[in-house]
């Protein structure tokens, strides 16, 4: 029987050799499935071999389920026949929009949280479940500054739609650390107020402060080791949650694939350290 995933790691063509063989426990890989939508050649072919081997887990970057207008259905199409081709351990996108009326943007965009919105996102995440005939993980977003019109705490959104489409979340412990110090809020308050009981999944990055203002503005560009910080958010989170299985994310500078697992392997141990102190609960009250 396999083993339950733990802790996985993006995979990256320059590693799919080493990943394909790579026989750590709990191991599992997520791609970007934008990267995959073809009908065959060798990049599909490598992501089935490995999924032959490995969970595999499907992250979108553009379904852009906070624009003002449904997910384009060509592309969701393609999308549901890779979910059915790879059939991913999990399937996540990002609360966030990217196309606007024909034009799409190369990056994951804030919106006002209204009431309006909340309904517009509700019903976009009901059409890619019905597509996929699954649920999918919503991503938390990063922020970079203060926008006006919100109607709704971002915690308390997320709540509401996972009430009323019965998606998961997915949370990103570094997101949480960025967006606080950029907007200057509470990072842990934000874990703390955060519907962990959805949470399906949960992504761990490193970040750089921004060449222009130094760390007044961190940045989201999952091109260094994770910080302590997010490590010690990533504690915080697990001693509600429980084990959850945890992805480390390396887009930039990536190392070599030892360097990664090596990374990959401290979320390992955190999370079998939690279950087992959560076993241990079970025989004995712990204090």
């Amino acid at each position: 029987m396999p083993s339950p995933l733990t802790a996985g790691l993006g995979l990256k063509p320059q590693h799919y050799a080493e990943a394909l063989h790579c026989g750590a426990p709990g191991l599992w890989w997520e791609v970007h499935p934008e990267n995959y939508l073809a009908d065959g050649g060798p990049r599909l072919a490598w992501l089935e071999a490995i999924r032959a081997r490995h969970p595999v887990a499907l992250h979108g970057v553009s379904l852009s389920l906070a624009a003002d207008a449904p997910p384009d259905a060509d592309h969701l199409a393609r999308l549901a026949a890779l979910v059915r081709r790879i059939e991913p351990a999990i399937v996540s996108e990002h609360l966030a929009w990217s196309a606007w009326r024909g034009h799409y943007l190369p990056d994951l965009l804030p919106f006002p949280r209204t009431h309006a919105a909340l309904a517009r996102i509700a019903d976009n995440i009901a059409r890619t479940q019905d597509a996929l005939q699954l649920p999918i993980a919503i991503e938390n977003p990063t922020h970079y500054l203060h926008i006006d019109g919100h109607d709704w705490c971002e915690t308390d959104l997320l709540a509401e739609l996972v009430r009323r489409t019965g998606c998961a979340l997915l949370l990103d412990v570094n997101n949480v650390h960025v967006s606080a110090h950029n907007l200057g809020t509470d990072a842990r308050a934000y874990i703390d107020a955060f519907p962990l009981h959805a949470v399906a999944e949960i992504h761990l990055a490193g970040h750089h402060a921004d060449q222009a203002l130094g760390d007044a503005l961190l940045i989201d560009s999952h091109d260094a080791p994770i910080a302590p910080a997010v490590w010690a958010l990533y504690e915080r989170v697990l001693a509600r949650t429980g084990p959850v299985p945890t992805l480390i994310e390396r887009d930039g500078n990536v190392p070599v694939l030892p360097e990664l697992l090596a990374e990959r392997d401290e979320a390992h141990s955190a999370l079998a350290a939690c279950a087992q102190h959560r076993e241990q609960c079970k025989v004995a009250p712990c204090i």
